[in-house]
């Protein structure tokens, strides 16, 4: 049997790092990307080849068309094309909106949702010829109810939501599933700005009393790949009964 491939974006660290280390565990013929942090993509792409697994790196800015291109080229010639893709690269931006910047809008637009459509896009035509494929889609809670502050970043990934749903409808006839994981708050680098008093304010609003791991988006992650043909265009939140 073939071995399946995945292409994992924003996978130097956090949810994608995690998600790469699932993956590979699993068997998986391994893609990562990220953006700027090359020399962590690296070490991680190294450390996983040393524990005898398939994984290579592909640094690039997938907020951008004709880097996307060359990405998936590499893949093209390496395997053919991706049987799952995860869509996991993102930015954040905290502040009030009347103080973003024409700049920081289009690069949390790229970065967060133009992304998907690009890596989806060149993902696609694989699978329609294979009549198999999954797409995952890292979203958060903030698309699903929107955050104060946050008004781009909940804007993309409401955006990322609905291209979930969307995309789901017109992919279901080829057999391809593509679903959104809905993530709450997460222990990553993303949420390391937080001090003391305002993590244990916010973990007193969490139903669950903590924050999730990187480990449990991955695992969910791993399961959406390896089965449930039945279960497509679904925002899943994993925010430990918080939304």
């Amino acid at each position: 049997m073939k071995q399946k491939s995945v292409l994992i974006t924003g996978a130097s660290r956090g949810i994608g790092a995690a998600c790469a280390r699932g993956f590979a565990r699993a068997g998986y013929q391994v893609f990562i990307n990220s953006r700027n942090s090359k020399e962590e993509l690296n070490a991680l792409a190294l450390k996983l080849r040393e524990e005898g697994n398939s994984c290579e790196a592909l640094p690039g800015d997938v907020g951008n068309s004709g880097q996307v291109l060359q990405i998936f080229r590499r893949v093209f010639d390496v395997c053919g094309g991706v049987d799952v893709l995860v869509n996991n690269a993102g930015i954040s931006y905290c502040g009030l909106l009347t103080d973003m910047t024409d700049k920081e809008w289009d690069d949390i637009l790229h970065t967060n949702l133009s992304s998907v459509f690009y890596c989806s896009r060149a993902a696609v035509p694989y699978m329609v010829s294979k009549k198999a494929g999954k797409i995952i889609n890292i979203s958060s809670m903030w698309g699903r109810v929107g955050a104060s502050c946050e008004v781009a970043y909940s804007a993309t990934k409401a955006g990322v939501n609905g291209f979930t749903m969307a995309l789901a409808k017109e992919l279901a006839p080829s057999n391809i599933q593509v679903n959104a994981i809905a993530c709450g708050v997460i222990e990553t680098a993303m949420n390391a700005w937080l001090g003391e008093e305002e993590r244990k304010s916010l973990t007193e609003e969490i139903p669950a009393g903590r924050f999730g791991s990187v480990d449990e988006v991955a695992a969910l992650a791993l399961d959406l790949a390896e089965g449930h043909s039945y279960l497509t265009g679904q925002v899943i939140g994993l925010d430990g009964g918080y939304i």
